[in-house]
């Protein structure tokens, strides 16, 4: 009788080790696919110490695959109500620069769990056909997300747009403005390189850097082209400076980011009022790649497109002094402005 009761013990525990394992390798091959799960407990208290348990728990806190769905329109009305989920306006946005990281910095800001981002630029305030369709249209642009977190877009062509400071400020005039800088004649050829990809990619050809960048007539920086004059970055603060405060800015810099971002983003995490979740467990360096990329959790990894990281063209170093010195006292001005002071020649 003892015999046979042991029998039935062990075959109930083989079944529910078992049940346990299967369970355990299902979550895994799960997990690939998740997003944000609804926080289990408020942001503040909802991280135990740091480690590869904080990371496990995070890996069950975000469910990708239902938020894809959502995002893909696939979701019916009471599915979006009973998950509590909402279409927010942005209680932030990186409004620039172009060329800067504006990229780089969303993707890591996504990587905290009170953060949702749109995965694409918007262009409703710096376009004049997307303003007109109102705010409720640029509402429905936004990815749903639970109340308690805060929705981020990014569309860096609003800094250097004329019309863009008073549009924003009628929407939220105490919004929170993000702008990523990178040192100004760097930029400049980022950019250029950028359009000369394009260009090549339909076989079409053309103009050198230094033929664009300097006035042949003058032999000086030619201010009309579009590339030197987004690098003045001064001008255009000053503009958003009419209605908006400093203290809601805050300037990100772009080429810290790309050699040690956690800094930087432990800067965004505390001017967003963030508890700090992001750690250096989730960014990695891609040797391949030459730059960092991200770890949501234990499965899923990623890198930026592979059109990040282009590699400039060579230019005339006396255009590049030139071009240093032209930007110099713009530089000065904007640290005086900003608080914030870079190393840039």
């Amino acid at each position: 009788m003892l015999f046979k009761q042991q029998v039935l013990l062990r075959q109930k525990l083989f079944v529910l080790g078992s049940l346990a394992i299967g369970s355990l390798l299902y979550l895994v091959a799960r997990v690939g696919s998740l997003d944000r799960l609804q926080p289990l407990c408020p942001i503040d208290g909802r991280f135990g110490p740091r480690g590869q348990d904080e990371i496990q728990l995070r890996a069950l806190q975000f469910k990708r695959g239902l938020l894809h769905e959502f995002r893909k329109g696939n979701a019916s009305k009471e599915q979006i109500r009973l998950h509590n989920l909402v279409q927010q306006l942005p209680k932030a946005i990186i409004i620039g620069v172009r060329k800067g990281g504006t990229r780089a910095l969303l993707e890591m800001l996504n990587l905290h769990p009170a953060v949702v981002k749109a995965s694409q630029e918007i262009h409703f305030f710096d376009n004049d056909e997307n303003y007109a369709k109102g705010i409720e249209w640029y509402r429905k642009k936004m990815p749903f997300s639970y109340p308690h977190q805060i929705t981020i877009e990014k569309s860096p062509a609003y800094f250097i747009t004329e019309e863009v400071p008073e549009r924003i400020y009628k929407m939220n005039s105490s919004i929170k403005l993000l702008i990523i800088v990178r040192e100004p004649t760097t930029r400049a050829i980022s950019d250029y390189t950028q359009v000369l990809e394009g260009k090549e990619r339909k076989n079409k050809t053309y103009y050198k850097f230094e033929k664009l960048a300097i006035d042949p007539n003058t032999c000086e920086v030619n201010t009309k082209y579009k590339a030197v004059r987004t690098s003045i970055y001064t001008k255009h603060l000053e503009r958003w400076l009419k209605y908006f405060p400093v203290e809601q800015f805050h300037i990100v810099d772009g080429d810290r980011l790309i050699t040690e971002p956690l800094p930087e983003l432990q800067l965004v995490e505390k001017f967003l009022n963030l508890p700090p979740r992001i750690s250096q467990y989730n960014l990695y360096f891609n040797a391949t790649r030459g730059f960092y990329c991200l770890r949501f959790n234990i499965v899923f990894n990623k890198c930026l497109a592979g059109s990040k990281g282009r590699i400039h063209p060579e230019v005339d170093t006396s255009v590049i002094t030139k071009l240093r010195k032209f930007f110099h006292p713009f530089n000065q001005k904007f640290y005086q402005i900003t608080g914030r002071t870079f190393n840039w020649p």
